[in-house]
């Protein structure tokens, strides 16, 4: 797929002339991780955005007690690194390829050439910066008030979101239950009886493709529920 159609699905990028999207796809370079492979390391220096192309990663960062947590689970046409193109600090959690990855990397000095020529992409990335800033809010607030029931719901009904759906959504990412565990602050065993119970009620339906969301109203009042 031509560079500018991948960048065009980008939410940061979507409202943007056609012009700013030809130019940034001619700095974008192209990159293939497998596996297991580190994409971006906590701590370490920021200098470039990266666009998922194809696949899937994980942000983590490593709690006081060692343990993993998962912030997000971003797959194609996601993109993180953002935060680099606007300041010098270093990078503020690990990404790591949970499939075979190819990105595309904007650098920050070839980005900001194009911002100081486009008041357009300058709002455009306010807009996408205040939206994620609303976003780390709720989270913020769900783990603070809710019980895990509350906080898995939350956290399905944020995912389909993501994916542009209201009403039998579909979550095409694939999470463990561990994952699920490490992203809402959950042992492995009180995800899996969660998710069991709500495929009983027939709020979500789970297979080896997807989580298909049945009942967006029971996860809504779930999610309320502090």
């Amino acid at each position: 797929m031509d560079a500018s159609l991948v960048l065009r699905t980008v939410p940061l990028l979507g409202s943007v002339p056609e012009a700013d999207l030809r130019a940034l796809a001619a700095f974008a370079r192209e990159r293939t991780i497998p596996k297991g492979g580190v994409i971006l390391s906590q701590g370490a220096p920021g200098d470039a955005l990266y666009l998922i192309r194809a696949g899937q990663v994980k942000v983590t960062v490593i709690a006081e007690d060692g343990r993993e947590v998962i912030l997000s689970v971003l797959a194609s046409g996601s993109f993180f690194g953002e935060m680099a193109l606007l300041d010098d600090e270093p990078r503020s959690a690990h990404v790591i390829a949970m499939s075979l990855t190819t990105l595309l990397q904007l650098r920050r000095e070839d980005f900001h050439a194009r911002l100081r020529s486009s008041p357009d992409l300058s709002v455009a990335l306010l807009r996408e910066l205040s939206r994620r800033l609303r976003r780390a809010d709720d989270t913020i607030t769900s783990l603070m008030l809710l019980d895990v029931n509350g906080r898995v719901a939350h956290l399905l009904l944020e995912l389909a979101r993501e994916e542009g759906g209201d009403g039998h959504s579909r979550i095409a990412r694939r999470l463990t239950h561990a994952a699920i565990g490490q992203m809402v602050g959950a042992s492995r065993e009180t995800v899996s009886r969660t998710m069991r119970n709500l495929v009983l009620r027939n709020v979500i339906e789970v297979t080896r493709r997807d989580i298909r969301l049945l009942d967006d109203a029971a996860l809504r009042r779930a999610a309320q529920q502090g």
